[in-house]
């Protein structure tokens, strides 16, 4: 533990500043090294009360709609780059106003749109699918068999693409360097007839750069050894490598409940309100001192605190049996975690705090009632 659990409430998402600014610090060597630019996607970290620390290293943010434009714009104020899968039309002249990046996921959005973000002087690109199979899950796989996201190459023959700029290839999902460096690979072998009309190419998410295992060397010289052969600029736009590790969601025991089967833990958090993946996936999160079910002396089950009869979050086991009060922390739980949370049932959501560097804990957020009624009508 690299904070005072004592200081922190509960229930409490924590950022824990050093391990992100050792995070940020490895991308900005990458940058350095290899010449690309790497921006934030919003859609995996969004946590907007460290923007004045991210944009001293990152230089702009990457969207996925109108709102998380806004955001960028509002919070980051550095390059602003947003894809949708398909944008609305009362919601483009907006879009306009603040993007200096935009990239269509179809040859039609493009047709639809394009002539409105060119006349706006903004720099357009063409997401692009490189039909590679690098990710397991298919809910996380943006290549599989008849994914809707990207425009496959066989699609492209007949287009106009006078006007794009750019090409964008998404097709990882937390990959190590390996995969990054077949998804470049790939993007060359199908893509190359257009790279020389080309000022940029985003290659996308899902580089997970700041896992331990992650190669850095060996992208930053493919990176190199691509920008050097093509003359383009390239752009990564990782989500989960900026959050990677950076902090728990700290938690604590309501009560425990008999059943027929293992005594059940029930928590101030949920899984489907507020760890939505460990039921989308499914995976089982790590908590900080806890064995698997068996491991230990002591097992149990824990449940959140919603009426779904699923709200299940998994099987540990401790040394010491768990209390009433008894705090946990949920490892690895600020990237692709707050950005999903729901208020389903009008469970609590949980805080958003900081442990900063000078070892004191900010609380940024705390959720209210009129938080939860003001999402509906």
């Amino acid at each position: 533990m690299s904070f005072d659990l004592s200081q922190v409430p509960s229930p409490c998402y924590v950022l824990e500043e050093s391990k992100l600014i050792a995070n940020l610090e490895l991308l900005r060597r990458v940058q350095h090294e290899s010449g690309c630019k790497i921006i934030l996607a919003l859609k995996g970290f969004a946590m907007w009360a460290t923007f004045p620390l991210v944009r001293q290293y990152l230089p702009g943010c990457t969207a996925s709609s109108l709102y998380e434009l806004k955001l960028s714009a509002e919070k980051f104020a550095g390059e602003n780059h947003i894809y949708s899968a398909a944008f609305r039309d009362e919601e483009f002249d907006e879009i306009c106003t603040m993007a200096g990046h935009i990239v269509f996921n179809s040859v039609a959005q493009w047709q639809r749109f394009g002539p409105k973000a060119l006349a706006a002087g903004i720099s357009c690109g063409l997401r692009v699918n490189p039909g590679i199979a690098e990710v397991e899950t298919d809910l996380y796989n943006p290549c599989f068999s008849g994914s809707r996201l990207g425009v496959r190459p066989e699609h492209m023959q007949e287009a106009d693409l006078t006007g794009l700029e750019g090409l964008h290839a998404h097709a990882l999902c937390e990959n190590m360097a390996a995969s990054s460096v077949t998804l470049i690979d790939a993007f060359e072998a199908r893509f190359a007839h257009l790279i020389p009309s080309l000022k940029w190419v985003n290659f996308g998410g899902g580089h997970l750069i700041t896992h331990k295992d992650y190669d850095a060397d060996k992208l930053i010289e493919r990176i190199r050894r691509f920008r050097e052969r093509w003359g383009v600029e390239v752009y990564l736009e990782p989500g989960g490598a900026i959050g990677w590790r950076t902090g728990p969601l700290v938690a604590s025991v309501l009560d425990i409940v008999p059943t027929d089967s293992l005594p059940v833990a029930i928590l101030d958090i949920s899984a489907t309100a507020h760890m939505p993946d460990v039921l989308e996936m499914p995976y089982r999160p790590t908590v900080t001192g806890a064995g698997s079910a068996g491991e230990k002396a002591f097992t149990y089950r824990f449940g959140g605190g919603s009426c779904l009869a699923g709200d299940v979050i998994g099987d540990y086991s401790f040394e010491q049996p768990l209390q009433i009060g008894s705090r946990l922390q949920f490892e690895d739980m600020m990237h692709y975690t707050m950005v999903k949370t729901t208020m389903f049932n009008g469970v609590h959501h949980p805080d958003i705090g900081i442990w900063h560097s000078d070892d004191h804990f900010e609380l940024i957020r705390r959720f209210t009632y009129e938080d939860f009624r003001n999402r509906l009508s």
